[in-house]
């Protein structure tokens, strides 16, 4: 394949100088974990204790990684990303609180966006997570195959009844939606709700998308199986593969209990997985939607291998790729100059609200390596190419 991915006067397109300057600050910064560490520290410490520190953090970080503090405030960002073909995925990334009117707050936020999304071809999908929807101790009960008690079987049919809210007007306005995964100990009673809605939902097209975290060696037998009762039952499958997000959690967790890791046993091994899993979907693009969530420029340039192989036209509507907002630059905006489907994460709420998914993303950049180091190498080449 060409390496298109190079092409930084593409990827950085819709950056003034200023903002390629503030991008360049912020990865030197993320690529020094003890600053990281610090940051993180100061910052919790100064939204605990009420500092006056969000138009700081709002001019800085959070204006790199977020499209606003709520749906209104993305949209110049929706849509000048949409002038250059890349659409948008409103991440409402506010973390999962286990009390009830949260809960509610979080699915009629949903709801809220599925009709802002109806109204845009810039945001095809709506997203959410189930811990959003659901206390994640009640998830983890069910998984373990533990007995509810009454009062856990009426908050669990409340639970059921948010997703079915949320994908049954999903399906009414023939909108995509993406079904976050979270960690191992609880996703099975998640994976067996996402599969109910899919069976009821999913009858013509791929309108809810469970997510396969392919760091678990355990997902691609998982989605053979699903695929088996899809066939016999006459639904089609949604998924987003990626890599995964909890994985030190989930090493740490089996160490502790005993129990053998569900994570695969090297970095090699989940590229491996993740690819042979996007591959498995590609032959089955009759019956399978793939949304594929990687920064991995391997892994996108053998899709699009694939894709040309099999005759699957750039644009084909069952493959998507997607990225985070303020990360991979190079791989969104270069694949969708040359006609691929392409989506940003675009996570937004208010900036209090929002700091723990940002303080997690500034911890995951600096521990994948080779991530903030290519972001610094593409910025410095566009800055010499701008003579900055």
């Amino acid at each position: 394949m060409d390496a298109i991915f190079e092409n930084t006067a593409t990827a950085f397109s819709l950056k003034t100088d200023s903002e390629l300057e503030r991008a360049y600050f912020l990865f030197k910064m993320i690529a020094n974990e003890p600053l990281v560490k610090i940051g993180t520290a100061m910052t919790n410490f100064a939204i605990k204790a009420h500092l006056p520190v969000e138009g700081l953090i709002r001019a800085t970080v959070f204006d790199h990684f977020c499209g606003g503090v709520n749906e209104e405030d993305c949209m110049p960002v929706v849509d000048k990303m949409f002038e250059k073909g890349v659409c948008s995925v409103l991440d409402y990334s506010v973390e999962g609180k286990d009390e009830e009117d949260p809960l509610d707050n979080a699915t009629e936020m949903i709801l809220k966006i599925l009709d802002f999304v109806k109204e845009k071809d810039a945001i095809p999908f709506a997203v959410f997570k189930p811990s959003g929807f659901g206390r994640f101790a009640l998830y983890q009960k069910i998984s373990e195959g533990k007995k509810l008690s009454e009062k856990e079987e009426a908050e669990w049919q409340r639970v059921v009844n948010r997703f079915d809210k949320v994908c049954k007007k999903a399906h009414d306005l023939d909108v995509s939606l993406l079904v976050d995964g979270e960690e191992s100990w609880m996703q099975d009673a998640a994976d067996c709700l996402v599969e109910d809605m899919m069976r009821k939902y999913n009858k013509k097209k791929a309108i809810v998308f469970n997510t396969l975290q392919t760091y678990r060696w355990d997902r691609l037998p998982y989605l053979k199986k699903l695929h088996e009762s899809a066939l016999a039952e006459g639904f089609k499958i949604g998924i987003k593969v990626v890599r995964g997000a909890y994985m030190e959690k989930e090493n740490e967790r089996a160490k502790e209990k005993g129990y053998p890791s569900p994570i695969c046993e090297s970095k090699a091994a989940t590229d491996d997985n993740f690819d042979t899993t996007i591959a498995y979907m590609v032959e089955n693009l009759e019956t399978m939607a793939i949304f594929s969530g990687t920064h991995n420029e391997n892994s996108c340039y053998k899709l699009m291998q694939l894709m040309k192989e099999k005759g699957v036209e750039n644009n084909h509507e069952n493959i998507w790729f997607g990225q985070l907002y303020g990360m991979s630059d190079h791989i969104s905006f270069n694949l969708a100059a040359h006609g691929y489907n392409v989506a940003k994460y675009l996570p937004f709420g208010p900036v209090r609200d929002v700091m723990p998914y940002l303080i997690r993303r500034a911890e995951e950049n600096t521990s994948v390596a080779g991530q903030t180091s290519r972001e610094l190498s593409l910025l410095k080449k566009e800055r010499k190419r701008r003579k900055i």
